[in-house]
């Protein structure tokens, strides 16, 4: 393969900002510069090279599979789209999200993971997407299913990530339950007494399934050779529950207290990139601007906007004045998470999964995407 040599760039390294020139060689980057410049190479006339993003939670492939309630869409070409608008958007690895833990006897949200994740998982090996595609099953505790639906996982589904859910009223995400009332009942349209019925129902389940969910969730990840995250932390006693398990991960704190105990217990934080561009949660949480201006951000996620990522690590470079520092946010730190040591830095000797952009009035311009030296959008 001929090398791939951008010259004329500002390089966005572990530690500082460089104007130089890298090179693409089989897949890898085999040279950064700052001196003369390799024949052949491509003038980015001044645009910022970037190692391409990681993310490690993004329910868009949800969206793509059930574009309207109602509505399934073809699993591969749901695939298709979302590896296409990943791409576009300057994603080269990605931990596909994927829900496991339904309550059947309510017919109101049926088990989907096992054959999305098997249609995903033959793409793969056909080699018909353009980015890494691994699996992040996101286990629900409060739900009757959840045991059922891990068990149909094992070792060899790429199953890199399972995060620990539980969205019993009253706790975590739901512990003013204002948002979610309002959420079934104008989406869903049940009147407050079903409501009540739906919150009582819950509170049951969790209470008969919630222990024996969450021991076998974390025994999963570990079957599997997973990585655990909690996911919406509120509390103090919540943060330690999840460093007992050995939980070096937490998606979405809540509040800044639970941020805060996060750092204590050595538990990285992630925060939604749609949270930190709006200037604050959609559902009442911890601003994710006020956690980063406190060094309590250490990484953020799409969650279900994929071109926030990058949007989001301009505006931390702005509010940090470091650009390295803020792509570390969306680049280096996710994949160290995820245990992927051969991404997420400008380094010789690294994967060819690269980004290039400009700002425009501010907001950041894909140019292209490489992923293993090769351009793919």
């Amino acid at each position: 393969m001929q090398d791939t040599i951008l010259a004329n760039a500002h390089l966005i390294l572990p530690d500082r900002t460089v104007r130089g020139h890298l090179v693409l060689r089989d897949g890898m980057i085999a040279e950064i510069g700052t001196g003369a410049v390799p024949a052949g190479a491509t003038d980015c006339e001044g645009d910022f090279v970037a190692p391409g993003l990681v993310e490690l939670h993004t329910d868009n492939l949800e969206r793509h599979i059930q574009p309207r309630p109602g509505v399934d869409w073809p699993l591969a070409a749901a695939i298709y789209a979302h590896d296409a608008e990943l791409a576009g958007c300057g994603i080269t690895t990605v931990f596909d999200s994927m829900r496991v833990g339904s309550i059947p006897s309510r017919k109101d949200y049926a088990p989907y993971a096992r054959p999305l994740a098997t249609e995903l998982i033959a793409q793969i090996t056909r080699r018909n997407l353009r980015i890494s595609h691994y699996l992040h099953l996101r286990a629900e505790i409060c739900s009757e299913s959840l045991l059922d639906e891990l068990a149909e996982f094992g070792p060899e589904d790429r199953v890199r990530l399972v995060s620990l859910m539980d969205h019993t009223p009253g706790q975590r995400q739901f512990r003013d339950t204002t948002g979610f009332r309002t959420y079934l009942h104008s989406k869903v349209g049940l009147d407050e007494s079903q409501i009540e019925d739906y919150f009582a129902e819950l509170r049951e389940l969790s209470e008969r399934n919630g222990p024996a969910h969450e021991a076998g969730a974390v025994a999963f990840a570990g079957r599997v050779g997973a990585k655990l995250a909690s996911h919406d932390d509120s509390t103090r006693d919540e943060v330690a529950r999840s460093a007992a398990h050995g939980i070096r991960l937490a998606e979405f704190p809540t509040t800044r207290e639970a941020a805060e105990e996060c750092h204590r217990h050595a538990i990285r934080t992630i925060l939604g990139a749609p949270n930190l561009i709006r200037g604050g949660s959609h559902s009442g949480n911890v601003a994710a601007r006020e956690l980063a201006e406190a060094g309590l951000l250490d990484i953020v996620s799409s969650d279900y906007v994929p071109a926030a990522l990058l949007s989001a690590a301009a505006l931390l470079a702005e509010i940090w004045g470091d650009w390295s520092r803020a792509m570390a946010c969306v680049t280096a730190t996710p994949a160290a998470a995820a245990g992927l040591s051969d991404r997420g830095r400008l380094a010789p000797g690294l994967r060819g999964d690269l980004i290039r952009f400009r700002l425009a009035q501010g907001t950041p311009l894909l140019r292209e995407t490489w992923v293993r030296g090769r351009r793919i959008a």
